[in-house]
């Protein structure tokens, strides 16, 4: 797995305090950035945290490069509503050679990981031999119907990718680029950071947590998941580690 910030919204911490100036001032909008000092952009934050006064978060955004993840974490991470994504189209990207995702459960098994990669390599030759029979059915009918010979190369290769893609299973290979607001990136820290969550998507978000409070601090210095802020709301399901997620975090 490999992310990255690409780029966040600049001075984002000073942007939260000049809107939240504005809440709570009668400061004219040329003014908004006046006078914020560090103690004073901090002290506004503290503030709409102790709030609950999220609006003004979802002025800055970060956008991440994400790769060498799987399309069962693509499943997942789609469902945050409240995002913007561009992902590798299996549809126009011939993944004859795709690479693939081993869950730490299948790598730790010999036994297992053998018949893994077994089925990954197998599903591979199919794909590249159902690719390779859709191509030519496609380029026949496609230069039958007049179509120039170049052109209904691409066009075949593409139609095959399309339907032999559906053989390619949930572990292979990803790439995503992610826009969320802080208020979003917020609650998808605090649901995928939590040990509940499935562990790619975890591990995925923990890295996105760390590069974003080297990048802004102050607005990530209490995000993560719940039971950093006080008890765990899993009933339960918890997993009984609360005092051990503090202090890895604390760490992060």
């Amino acid at each position: 797995m490999k992310v990255r910030i690409l780029t966040h919204t600049p001075e984002p911490e000073k942007l939260i305090a000049a809107a939240a100036k504005l809440c709570y001032a009668s400061a004219e909008i040329d003014e908004l950035l006046d006078g914020l000092t560090a103690e004073k952009t901090a002290s506004f934050i503290e503030r709409l945290e102790s709030l609950g006064h999220e609006s003004p978060f979802e002025h800055v955004s970060f956008t991440f490069g994400i790769e060498g993840v799987s399309r069962a974490l693509l499943a997942q991470i789609t469902r945050h509503r409240i995002a913007s994504f561009s992902v590798q189209s299996q549809r126009y990207v011939n993944k004859e050679a795709f690479e693939y995702i081993i869950p730490p459960a299948i790598e730790a098994n010999a036994e297992a990981k053998k018949l893994f990669i077994e089925a990954m390599e197998t599903d591979r030759r199919y794909y590249t031999q159902l690719a390779a029979l859709l191509e030519k059915d496609a380029y026949a009918r496609l230069t039958a119907e007049g179509m120039p010979h170049a052109q209904a190369e691409k066009a075949a290769g593409k139609a095959a990718f399309e339907d032999a893609r559906s053989v390619l299973p949930n572990a292979c290979d990803t790439r995503i680029v992610m826009t969320m607001n802080v208020r979003s990136l917020c609650n998808f820290f605090a649901l995928r950071c939590c040990n509940r969550a499935q562990w790619e998507i975890r591990s995925l978000a923990c890295e996105m947590l760390s590069l974003c409070r080297k990048a802004a601090p102050l607005l990530f210095a209490h995000a993560g998941p719940p039971c950093l802020r006080g008890g765990c709301p899993e009933g339960a399901m918890t997993c009984g580690k609360a005092a051990e997620v503090r202090e890895k975090f604390a760490a992060l």
